[in-house]
């Protein structure tokens, strides 16, 4: 008999360790896919681009990913899961646990982690160093959007300290109030509010930070020349290579199935299957509505507005993706579509600020809209036990107001803490270093201004066709 129970307990232990491994390794699959949409942001912001930029644009999406991994290794990562509590599904040491705490009405509010800095030996384990991959990739893919809002003006030097400061600092600290067991991930256990802020993969803690980042920066860097006149009266720019930011909205349709699947942390959740095919009908359902609202708007379908109506449907069901029915999703997507497209006329016409690439209205507008979407839809057949709740997550539509007061107070803190450290920190920079490049330059063009090369050569053959927009980069 002892021998049979012995025998039990090595099967259960090496069941265990078999479903820590392939949690493990979905986990950094799913990495993977959201490290792959560095390339899908590169083409849709290059693509949005003129010719005379295109290398300066490509770089930007290139080194942004290089600086904030290391960045987010030397002390982002530490402040914002530092203080998380361990995840079951990655294994033992898959969380830090020392949080800088506050005491407000006998309750203790995280504000950021202690520990974990450079990740240390003690620390670097497969858990942890799974744990820490995922997490990185959501960082860069926050500090990657305002590269495109602040695209063919932005002095290079600038970019590299303004990406350095969200990879170690001002993503971190909401990510951690959020996801790293901070104090708006436990508004429902001290104070009654759902399940406390939920964003399952994303939508406020990824999409409307960069969003919001993308506002005060490109409102403080000023529009492109030429944008606008002096009546205000706005001059579109137009993309200068469709098939490409085409190409990359679908590989950033593909590297969503990891950002908001993957979000599971687990391979043994089976719900993963429903976090993608919501994913898929809430992109599909935003470029659908987009080219119809387009059409309806414009007289014609706009082939950037289908592009940006699948990103704005993807970014929307980002929070949600696990909470929702399947109408839901389609109904979420189907949305965001017709507001990203108001949200970048109010941007451009009513506050005059240009944004080549729809950041501000994809990103911002649409992130915050997802995370609503959670106080609302959520329906109740999934979330129990999250962030120490029992029972599974629901929207004011099967409900709880209480969550969607939860969802509200953690988009104002997303506004007050990026907006203001974002606008801080972008004016620090500005003194240092200056953001925006010379009138000169900028009318010469970023590649050679501030790179040496062009993003595109033509070569010195006789008879080669020249570049277009090469009068532009070569003023004299």
């Amino acid at each position: 008999m002892t021998e049979t129970l012995k025998t039990l307990v090595e099967q259960r232990e090496q069941l265990l360790a078999t479903q820590t491994a392939l949690n493990i390794l979905w986990t950094i699959l799913a990495a993977c896919l959201v490290m792959f949409m560095q390339a899908g942001f590169a083409l849709v912001e290059t693509g949005f681009s003129r010719t005379k930029n295109v290398a300066h644009t490509m770089a930007m999406n290139f080194l942004v990913y290089s600086i904030g991994v290391l960045a987010y290794w030397a002390c982002g990562f530490a402040l914002q899961m530092g203080g998380a509590p361990e995840v079951a599904s990655l294994g033992q040491a898959a969380g830090l646990g020392r949080e800088l705490s506050v005491q407000l009405a006998g309750r203790e509010l995280g504000l950021l982690g202690l520990r974990g800095f450079c990740l240390p030996a003690s620390w670097f384990t497969p858990a942890g160093a799974a744990l820490f991959m995922f997490q990185m990739m959501f960082m860069d893919t926050a500090a990657t959007i305002p590269t495109g809002a602040m695209a063919e003006r932005w002095k290079f030097s600038a970019f590299m300290w303004f990406s350095a400061a969200i990879g170690g600092f001002i993503y971190p600290v909401y990510a951690n109030w959020v996801w790293g067991g901070g104090f708006l991930s436990q508004l429902g256990r001290g104070f009654g509010l759902g399940h406390g802020h939920v964003d399952f993969a994303g939508s406020s803690v990824v999409h409307m930070t960069g969003g919001v980042l993308s506002l005060v920066g490109a409102s403080l860097l000023g529009p492109r020349i030429g944008k606008f006149d002096r009546r205000g009266r706005v001059h579109a720019i137009p993309a200068h290579n469709v098939p490409m930011l085409v190409t990359g909205t679908f590989v950033l349709a593909f590297g969503w199935f990891g950002f908001n699947a993957g979000s599971t942390l687990s391979g043994m959740d089976t719900r993963l299957s429903v976090i993608a095919v919501s994913t898929l009908l809430a992109g599909a359902s935003g470029a659908l509505s987009g080219a119809l609202y387009s059409r309806r708007r414009f007289g014609k379908p706009d082939v950037t507005m289908m592009c940006n109506g699948m990103l704005a449907g993807l970014v929307a069901i980002t929070a949600p993706c696990a909470f929702v029915a399947s109408w839901a999703a389609v109904l979420i997507g189907g949305i965001a579509g017709v507001l990203v497209i108001e949200a970048a006329l109010f941007v451009e016409r009513r506050l005059q600020i240009d944004d080549p690439v729809g950041a501000i209205s994809v990103h911002g507008v649409c992130g915050s809209f997802g995370a609503l979407c959670v106080g609302l839809l959520a329906d109740g057949s999934y979330g129990d036990g999250l962030n120490g709740v029992s029972g599974p997550v629901r929207g004011l539509f099967y409900g709880d107001f209480g969550q969607l007061l939860a969802q509200l107070l953690g988009m104002g803190c997303n506004l007050i803490w990026v907006g203001s450290v974002g606008m801080l920190t972008f004016k620090l920079i500005d003194r240092l270093v200056g953001h925006r490049v010379n009138y000169r330059d900028e009318l010469r063009g970023l590649d050679l201004s501030e790179l040496g090369m062009d993003g595109y050569y033509a070569g010195d053959e006789p008879g080669a066709a020249p570049i277009p927009g090469a009068e532009a980069r070569h003023v004299a």
